[in-house]
Parts: C-alpha cells; sequence; structure tokens
C-alpha cells in the first residue's frame, strides 16, 4: 500500500492546524507545520525566509514517505507553485497526496479567531486580519477537500473530514476497478 500525503492548507485562523493536529495525532502520522519549521529557520539562522520553510518540508516529508509513513502537513500553501511541488514530492516517493483546504466562510468568525486566538510557536508574529485579507491566494484548480469551520466545532469538522475521506477512498476504489 502506498503512503499518502496529506496536505492541510487555508488562511491563518480557518482551523487549518487544530484539525490537521487532530487528524495527525487520531492516525499516529508523523505531523510537519511549515510556521514551525520557518520560524525555526528564523531563529536558529538569523534569516528572512521566503520560500526556505517549505522546501526544507518538501524534503523532511519525502523522507518519511520513503520509509512508507502516512504524513501531514500543516501550511498556508496559498499559491499553485506550492501545491504542485507538494504534490511532486509525494510522486517522486511513490506515494499518494491528499489536499485539504480548511475554509472559514463567514468572515466575522474568521475575523473574530485571527484577532482572538493564542500564539503557540514561540517568537512567530501571528498575521494580523488586514494581513489575512491581503494575503496572495489562488483559487484552486486541483481537486481537494474542503471543510468549511464556520459554524462547526472541532469534532464536527473532524467527523466531516474523516467523512469525506472515507468516500474519497470509496470512489477511488470503484474508478480503479473500471480500469
Amino acid at each position: 500500500m502506498k503512503p499518502t500525503l496529506y496536505i492541510f492548507s487555508g488562511l491563518p485562523g480557518t482551523g487549518k492546524t487544530t484539525i490537521s493536529k487532530k487528524f495527525a495525532a487520531f492516525y499516529g502520522m508523523p505531523y510537519f507545520r511549515i510556521d514551525t519549521i520557518e520560524q525555526g529557520l528564523r531563529e536558529v539562522c538569523s534569516i528572512k525566509v521566503e520560500g526556505e520553510g517549505y522546501r526544507l518540508a518538501y524534503r523532511i516529508v519525502k523522507d518519511n514517505l520513503a520509509i512508507g509513513s502516512d504524513v501531514v502537513v500543516d501550511c498556508c500553501n496559498p499559491i499553485d507553485l506550492t501545491r504542485k511541488e507538494w504534490h511532486e514530492a509525494a510522486i517522486k516517493e511513490n506515494s499518494k497526496y491528499t489536499d485539504i483546504e480548511i475554509v472559514c466562510s463567514d468572515k466575522s468568525i474568521h475575523k473574530n479567531r485571527v484577532q482572538n486566538r493564542k500564539n503557540d510557536i514561540h517568537g512567530l508574529e501571528l498575521p494580523t486580519w488586514e494581513q489575512i485579507e491581503k494575503r496572495e491566494y489562488h483559487d484552486w484548480k486541483s481537486d481537494r477537500i474542503q471543510i468549511d469551520t464556520s459554524n462547526k466545532n472541532e469534532e464536527e469538522s473532524f467527523k466531516e473530514l474523516i467523512s469525506k475521506l472515507k468516500l474519497q477512498k470509496k470512489t477511488q476504489a470503484v474508478r480503479d476497478k473500471l480500469k
């Protein structure tokens, strides 16, 4: 069975980290968070981080896929380039990938979350609501599972994700049989 790279994407404050951590813990998968990697690079190397966090994460994730581990990554993944690079990282290790986009479609709920969330990474400067609104974020061109956390609690969002993943596996199994 090929390992799977689960790529959790979305803007800050949507619930992406909460759900991806819960998912990784529930299934006992390695979990890699771009914010943690990037903040580590800032502190250890004293550099201005741009794409380096993603590039380092690709390598670490590929090592884990190569030994047969399913892997969870937590990242904004805002542009087509990074989405493509995650896919390529999985494919190069003969692995599958699943894109999961976490959104919060209710702007007032999203803004409230951003303004009231706690920072769990020492030294990381969290983006403001204004920065998030101005952030580059491309529309998706590829298939993904989308979870809207607007009017759901953590458990409801998690159950929806599990349900959609099961449906995706069943659909893929049917497609494979038809080939």
